[in-house]
């Protein structure tokens, strides 16, 4: 029965991570959805930065602290291994409905293409940022990193092995290929209002930071010298360039 629920657990986190992972797009793209980055009543603007960037923040601290070994050997301690991942899936897909619940808009304008072709083109690069961002994980393996694997070797009383180290395709190009889709998906629109701005920069920022100082950390201590000789070829998450 614990195996089950586990199951049941992990296949629920996916499932509300699929659902994050779409409304994003529409959120970010003021698509389809209800609540978009630049729908609703408009706060004041130092009211709507404080809370946009407290809503950003503890996303980045959910992110970036249940990421780390550390707290990973401390989860492992007390719950089951299975559990790990899907649990850092259903957190991180919680904290970014609640960024899509209380975000509140700003909605100056910075920039406004009415060129038809160009922003067409710009609507296009941003889906094919998104696209980046989901082929990416399927050239590493998108099952495991979302947990599914280990719910199901544990239904089947097997242990998952440590993930391989790979660089399929677009990790020839550069060593995140995720974070660089989000990157150009975040950046890619023909309308940016001050509050999407805001949106972009606090995220840049959150991406290039934890991978620089602690994600790329973790890997070098985990992979070793494989990584360094990777690091040294391939460029972190900007393509053809040295870093």
């Amino acid at each position: 029965m614990k195996k089950i629920a586990i199951l049941i657990y992990g296949a629920l986190a996916y499932l509300i991570f699929l659902i994050a992972f779409l409304y994003a797009i529409g959120f970010v793209g003021n698509i389809y959805v209800p609540k978009t980055i630049d729908s609703g009543v408009e706060p004041t603007l130092l009211n709507a930065i404080l809370t946009n960037t407290i809503l950003l923040s503890l996303f980045a601290l959910q992110h970036s602290i249940m990421a780390r070994p550390k707290f990973k050997e401390w989860f492992n301690s007390i719950f089951s291994q299975a559990m790990e991942r899907s649990t850092y899936i259903l957190l991180s897909s919680l904290a970014l409905i609640l960024i899509f619940w209380k975000w509140q808009p700003i909605t100056t304008i910075v920039w406004d293409v009415e060129n038809t072709i160009l922003s067409s083109i710009l609507i296009g690069v941003f889906f094919l940022g998104w696209l980046i961002v989901l082929l990416s994980t399927f050239m590493i393996n998108h099952f495991e990193l979302f947990g599914l694997t280990q719910i199901f070797d544990n239904l089947k009383n097997r242990k998952t092995p440590n993930p391989k180290f790979q660089t399929n395709y677009f990790y020839k190009l550069v060593r995140h290929p995720i974070m660089l889709g989000f990157l150009i998906a975040f950046w890619a629109t023909p309308v940016m209002t001050m509050g999407h701005l805001l949106f972009s920069i606090v995220t840049t920022l959150y991406i290039f930071v934890a991978v620089k100082y602690l994600e790329e950390k973790d890997l070098r201590k985990f992979i070793g010298e494989e990584y360094e000789t990777y690091q040294k070829e391939v460029p972190m998450i900007i393509p053809f360039t040295k870093k």
